[in-house]
């Protein structure tokens, strides 16, 4: 599992008077870097192997301004050619979000999926675990 921690800051947050839901997905993204990095270990663009399929986040608590956000990132499917990255956003010790995103293995050049194969493989599944949000 991969973590990071996010310090809201104040122009994240909406006439509610909460963090917007806007920022989620982009937060969630910064936090997926650790994870594009068994990929790319440089993010260099120019040599990216990976596509989005799907995206999706539940909102389950309002997060506020003046509190670190503690975003969790794991994966909670490895598949022959995708996988599925699951993250967690904790704030004050309860769980707010819950995203999901699937990731595909992808040559650009031939516009096909690539088997997640030898070391890749092994350094995913590491990160590989049942979700939180399944126990509940």
């Amino acid at each position: 599992m991969f973590v990071r921690t996010i310090e809201p800051a104040f122009y994240d947050t909406d006439a509610l008077g909460h963090v917007n839901n806007t920022r989620l997905p982009a937060w969630f993204e910064l936090a997926r870097n650790d994870l594009f990095k068994l990929f790319t270990p440089d993010l260099d663009p120019r040599r990216w192997r990976l596509i989005m399929a799907r995206m999706e986040i539940d909102y389950r608590a309002e997060l506020h301004y003046g509190t670190d956000i503690e975003i969790r990132t794991y994966l909670s499917r490895l598949g022959n050619s995708s996988f599925t990255v699951t993250q967690e956003a904790h704030q004050s010790g309860t769980l707010t979000n819950v995203g999901h995103t699937v990731l595909v293995h992808f040559d650009h050049e031939t516009k096909r999926a690539v088997p997640l194969e030898g070391s890749l493989r092994e350094a995913l599944a590491e990160h590989l675990q049942q979700t939180e949000s399944e126990d509940a």
